[in-house]
């Protein structure tokens, strides 16, 4: 697991809560967290859990994985792949064993092109 970015995480937030155009307060509750823990947040202070920042993710309505990724929790090829997996499982179209292939699928390609979910959770040397 890489360090935990807490400077740029915290810049990260505030951008999307700006972009957002919500405030401090109106993202702190959103997100069911205070107003000052937020703020330490925002300021590199403080070092948010996973779910805190899912919880943030929710509220600005962006993908836990991208904070994930900025907090240095989540590797950014990780995070394609759990995206890629997410909107195959969320798609109401397709039947549970449609996405299952689908999956299957998915998963057989990357092994062909060297990026198995195995491979890709090794610590590269």
């Amino acid at each position: 697991m890489a360090s935990l970015n807490v400077g740029n995480l915290g810049e990260y937030l505030r951008e999307q809560r700006r972009n957002a155009q919500l405030t401090l307060r109106q993202l702190a509750d959103a997100a069911g967290v205070s107003n000052p823990y937020l703020s330490q947040i925002e300021r590199g202070l403080r070092k948010p859990s996973a779910e805190i920042l899912q919880q943030l993710a929710k509220a600005l309505r962006i993908s836990a994985e991208t904070l994930y990724v900025q907090a240095g929790i989540l590797d950014e090829r990780d995070r394609d792949e759990a995206e890629v997996r997410s909107v195959i499982l969320a798609d109401p179209s397709i039947n549970e064993q449609q996405k299952q292939v689908l999956l299957q699928i998915y998963e057989s390609f990357r092994k062909e092109n060297g990026l198995s979910t195995d491979e890709a959770s090794k610590p590269s040397s």
